[in-house]
């Protein structure tokens, strides 16, 4: 710390005023800067505002099909989420173990066991600061789907199965309009997306409900190696939270991300067979949103599917593969 102490002596001849002044003219200076650096500061601290908790937390539950005659629902297990709160700025569900990530306060999640139940579910709001408050209802749900042998069989086969992305397929991955077909904007051609850090993906459905995710299969002989890359649309895989990564038009690619595991678990609501993924789980390419996989097409080693991205802009499409 610089301490400039100045004396000036009205009766000192002008001469020796100014030679005195000339010679701590670069200690008045630092002093200045610094400051004029102390209150830049403190107005900076001062921007930031006041920490506030969220408060005041209101969950909307919608359950789909839920009507007079059926009110926990049509069966399908499905519920609609919606939390609001005061100061909040983005919004974590615990259901059933999972934590699910709803910027917007919005998620949907598929109960899958059998028979009406009831279920825990914990909103939790954060605000400025990482502040946090939560919240937890109890939520009746029926369930009355039971997936067919034939998908599960498809889907983990005697206990485990390993998927990809079919590269080798014309339309392997596509875009189109939410709602409507996911290859119609655009269905890409073989082997396109090659180096972008898709292709080396592979994707683990095991029998008792958990799902694993190896960002890249080709690093783990002779030793398992977890690091890996993966693809997604840019803004959305910030989600992940992974590092480097490359710009390409709106699409992220190679942004290093390390093998995970979460659950899987499947639902028909209105009869369509879906995939959903727990937490942050995806297959393909990074989109965000409900992490729900709509099955277009299915045979015994291969599967068309779609999920709506996390802005609702557009429905992504893909062909896996079982290897």
């Amino acid at each position: 710390m610089i301490r400039c102490t100045i004396l000036m002596n009205t009766h000192l001849p002008i001469n020796l005023k100014h030679n005195f002044i000339m010679k701590h003219l670069k200690y008045l200076i630092i002093f200045s800067f610094v400051l004029g650096s102390f209150y830049t500061c403190q107005d900076e601290d001062q921007e930031i505002g006041n920490l506030i908790a969220p408060s005041n937390i209101q969950i909307e539950v919608d359950k789909v099909g839920a009507d007079v005659n059926n009110p926990n629902g049509d069966g399908s297990g499905t519920v609609n989420f919606t939390a609001t709160a005061d100061n909040a700025i983005t919004f974590h569900y615990v259901i059933q173990n999972q934590t699910k990530l709803a910027v917007g306060g919005s998620v949907s999640h598929d109960f899958t066991l059998l028979g009406e139940n009831s279920y825990t579910v914990t909103v939790i709001a954060y605000g400025t600061g990482g502040l946090s408050t939560s919240k937890s209802i109890l939520v009746d749900v029926l369930s009355l789907y039971e997936p067919p042998e034939d998908l599960l069989e498809m889907l983990y086969g005697s206990g485990s199965r390993v998927w990809r992305i079919k590269s080798d397929a014309p339309g392997h991955f596509g875009l189109g309009p939410a709602g409507g077909d996911p290859f119609s904007f655009f269905a890409a051609p073989p082997e396109s997306k090659a180096g972008v850090g898709m292709y080396d993906d592979r994707y683990i459905f095991n029998e008792d409900g958990t799902f694993t995710h190896i960002t890249d299969g080709t690093n783990d002989d002779p030793v398992e190696d977890t690091s890996g890359t993966v693809f997604g649309r840019e803004v959305l895989i910030d989600e992940l939270g992974g590092t480097g990564g490359e710009a390409d038009g709106a699409d992220i690619i190679n942004l290093e991300y390390s093998d995970y595991a979460e659950q899987w678990s499947l639902s028909a609501p209105g009869g369509v067979e879906t995939i959903s993924l727990s937490g942050l789980a995806f297959m393909g390419y990074y989109i965000g949103g409900d992490h729900k996989y709509i099955i277009l097409d299915r045979s015994a080693n291969q599967m068309t599917i779609k999920s709506t991205d996390g802005n609702g802009e557009f429905d992504w499409g893909f062909i896996l593969t079982a290897e």
